[in-house]
């Protein structure tokens, strides 16, 4: 009965959570200000670094890699501003309730809004960011077609894994302070060993390991829309099985540990 009840709590957690949009909006908006705050161009500062780095980046690694220009600077492009979305998403997760610590202590909110917080907040950045996208593919002049119309879909997939995953996240960080050092050693590897800077073809006869990366499918299902053509057919499948997955450790994680999370902060 008792782990019912637990149970019960927790799904009430999460769908208390999705229902406050006033809460945690207002919050991740009120980061994104706060970084910024006397900054006259604020967000736009990011939006400025990622378009000088792809701007680097995008000649110098289609000359080594012997790329054609166009193709290659718009995969660039589009994969390093997805993937910059990824990361940052990933590595606030880690740190969700700590940083939140005064509002677990003082205020009667469900747990996750603060993962929502933090998620939404990634999602500013990342539209800010997508300015940068437009630029470039309205020069390289990347046809628009149908498969454009999945782009918003694949966003709205993965902000709702980064939540699963982000309450996951939170609460092992939460219990132990060396993971969130550890994730953003694993971060920073699976930059190089995600097709950002280099195509799945560039493998030849080992292209199939690609598959094999979760990070690469929800790249996959943002990066390919925007290019105009059909992402992997096994994108939507792998990312459909890891929402599914993420549900249960996600309700699992929060019945068993939710009342535990603020005395680890």
């Amino acid at each position: 009965m008792r782990r019912k009840s637990n149970l019960g709590l927790a799904f009430a957690d999460l769908a208390a959570g999705l229902a406050f949009t006033h809460m945690w909006a207002v919050l991740g908006w009120q980061d994104v200000k706060q970084r910024y705050r006397r900054s006259t161009l604020g967000p736009f500062w990011l939006t400025i670094s990622t378009g000088i780095l792809v701007g680097i980046m995008g000649p110098l690694y289609g000359r080594l890699f012997g790329q054609d220009f166009n193709a290659y600077f718009a995969f660039l492009t589009t994969g390093f501003v997805v993937w910059q979305m990824i990361a940052q998403t990933v590595n606030d997760a880690c740190t969700t309730f700590v940083t939140a610590e005064s509002y677990i202590k003082q205020v009667k909110l469900p747990l996750s809004i603060h993962v929502l917080r933090v998620v939404w907040k990634n999602i500013i950045y990342f539209l800010h960011n997508m300015l940068v996208v437009v630029v470039v593919l309205v020069y390289l002049q990347v046809p628009v077609n149908a498969n454009l119309l999945l782009f918003p879909l694949g966003l709205l997939v993965f902000a709702f894994n980064a939540f699963l995953y982000g309450m996951i996240l939170g609460v092992i960080c939460a219990r132990f302070r060396d993971i969130p050092l550890i994730v953003q050693n694993i971060v920073q590897a699976a930059f190089f060993l995600t097709p950002i800077m280099w195509r799945p073809s560039m493998l030849g006869r080992h292209e199939w390991t690609v598959d094999l990366n979760p990070l690469y499918h929800f790249i996959e299902i943002m990066r390919a829309p925007l290019l105009g053509v059909s992402p992997n057919p096994l994108s939507w499948p792998l990312v459909g099985a890891m929402t599914l997955a993420g549900c249960a450790l996600a309700l699992a994680m929060l019945s068993r540990y939710r009342a535990r999370v603020p005395y680890w902060v």
